[in-house]
């Protein structure tokens, strides 16, 4: 049999991680200018508020990495093959005056904090150089992609304020149980592994729940967490269906006696297992979980066996299941809250991992709620609609320039296109502010870096980087 050599990593140098057009973009810039700022916006969209997450992945993981003389020869070949212009020039400047080191600096708040969109949330600014004042736009591109992290982060927490508004209906502990109630199912669906970690980091800004073992990874790495997610011991639809429909109630003993009476976790930790129990009838699984012989089991161990419908629609499927175990196990195991909503024992619960968005869990959980059962019953997991259901639209992300040092003399850069208002962008050199009317985009004077309110930091200048959060400050700034 032949076979075939594996090809080597591509490893896209910084050079050549931009968009073609900005090759030829040197040569129309003025000549004379010196200096260009450009700035980061959410311009609206589907939400009110708008957040910052990735950029400090981004610096450490790209920017931060010098260019070499072998990254320009590279990249001129590339453009010249691709069909655009190379400013070598220009390059050679960067890898001799600064050591290859990418010279802007970036300001922006800090990672987590909550802004209202149509501010600026990040600044960019080139060296007062006149051979590389092009470098603010060229890196766009790269810096740009902190939109898929931001919007992940900030639909987590919307998802959080749902949670918080019917535990706060319906539960005797919302403090206590937020954190896991909405589960990232989602590293299988999404279109690569940079992807898994950034949108899986970005969830676990709101949630602690996480099967996506890439954006857990991403999160203690470059936010300096010990463990930033949790999960659970979890059958799939393979582990149950290889034994047969025959011997599906021998299966949930196994995996009950193996995960639940048989493991040890640390001390402190609870002790769960999830069960996915619609590979045939859902509603036969949960009439046979509550039979004495497999309940007392679960009982026994001190531990929670996880129940997982996995199709149907959920209301309908939800509020059966419900009727099943208020049925099978009667009014001694089931309680009622200080809130006055039905619980079941704490040996089961209720995850549903099917079809889960931001949207849809609202019409789940008020159903839940609204036939008496409180939502400390039913978990979330989700997948597609957690890490895919955004793209730079949702909330509108623009990268653009806002000034620029022509002939010596600060100019004001703006777009106002006549068919969309709403695509105007900033213009000045650009700080945030905290004030009495809350959070306020302002222009500075040439000569001035940041205001004296600003809430801005600097993350990164002229190659070194000069700021760190961690992701327990993070969480902190993204609290509910």
């Amino acid at each position: 049999m032949k076979t075939i050599a594996r090809k080597p990593d591509l490893e896209l140098n910084n050079i050549n991680d931009t968009d073609s057009y900005k090759f030829s973009h040197y040569v129309l810039y003025p000549d004379d200018m010196e200096y260009m700022e450009s700035y980061l916006e959410a311009r609206g969209g589907e939400f009110d508020v708008c957040t910052l997450f990735g950029l400090q992945y981004i610096l450490h993981r790209y920017l931060a990495k010098p260019i070499t003389g072998e990254m320009i020869d590279e990249a001129e070949k590339d453009a010249f093959a691709h069909g655009e212009p190379f400013n070598r020039e220009g390059w050679e400047h960067i890898l001799n005056r600064y050591d290859g080191r990418m010279p802007v600096t970036i300001r922006a708040i800090p990672e987590g904090m909550i802004i209202p969109v149509k501010n600026a949330i990040m600044v960019v600014r080139s060296p007062r150089d006149p051979k590389c004042a092009w470098i603010t736009n060229w890196l766009e591109t790269m810096l740009s992609r902190v939109w898929y992290p931001s919007e992940v982060a900030i639909g987590s927490r919307e998802v959080k304020k749902v949670w918080k508004q019917f535990l706060d209906l319906s539960s005797d502990n919302t403090a206590a149980e937020i954190g896991f109630k909405h589960h990232d199912f989602g590293s299988r669906g999404v279109t690569c592994r940079e992807q898994a970690m950034l949108g899986g980091a970005a969830h676990l800004l709101s949630f602690l729940g996480s099967d996506t073992v890439a954006g857990i990874k991403m999160a203690n790495h470059y936010y300096d967490e010990a463990m930033a997610g949790f999960s659970i011991p979890a059958t799939e639809h393979s582990t149950m269906t290889i034994f047969g429909e025959e011997h599906e109630e021998e299966t949930v003993i196994r995996w009950v006696t193996k995960t639940l009476v048989e493991r040890k976790v640390p001390e402190g930790m609870p002790k769960l297992t999830a069960c996915v129990g619609d590979s045939w009838d859902i509603f036969r699984f949960v009439r046979m979980v509550c039979q004495p012989h497999i309940r007392d089991l679960v009982k026994i161990s001190g531990g929670t066996l996880v129940v997982r419908p996995d199709s149907g629609d959920p209301v309908e499927t939800l509020l059966k299941i419900f009727n099943i175990f208020y049925t099978e196990l009667g009014q001694n195991e089931i309680s009622v809250n200080t809130k006055g909503y039905m619980v079941l024992p704490s040996y089961f619960r209720i995850i549903w991992g099917d079809g889960i968005n931001r949207r849809s869990m609202k019409t789940i959980l008020k159903a839940v709620t609204d036939a008496g059962w409180s939502a400390s019953n039913i978990a979330f997991g989700s997948g597609g609609g957690l890490l895919m259901d955004f793209n730079r639209d949702t909330q509108k992300y623009a990268f653009k320039c806002c000034a620029a040092i022509v002939g010596g003399k600060l100019r004001s850069v703006s777009k106002n296109p006549v068919t969309d208002p709403g695509k105007r962008s900033k213009e000045g050199r650009l700080d945030l502010v905290w004030g009495a009317a809350g959070y306020l985009t302002v222009t500075l004077p040439d000569g001035v870096d940041e205001h004296r309110s600003s809430v801005m930091v600097t993350y990164y200048k002229n190659g070194e980087i000069t700021y760190n959060t961690t992701l327990a400050e993070v969480r902190a700034r993204m609290a509910v």
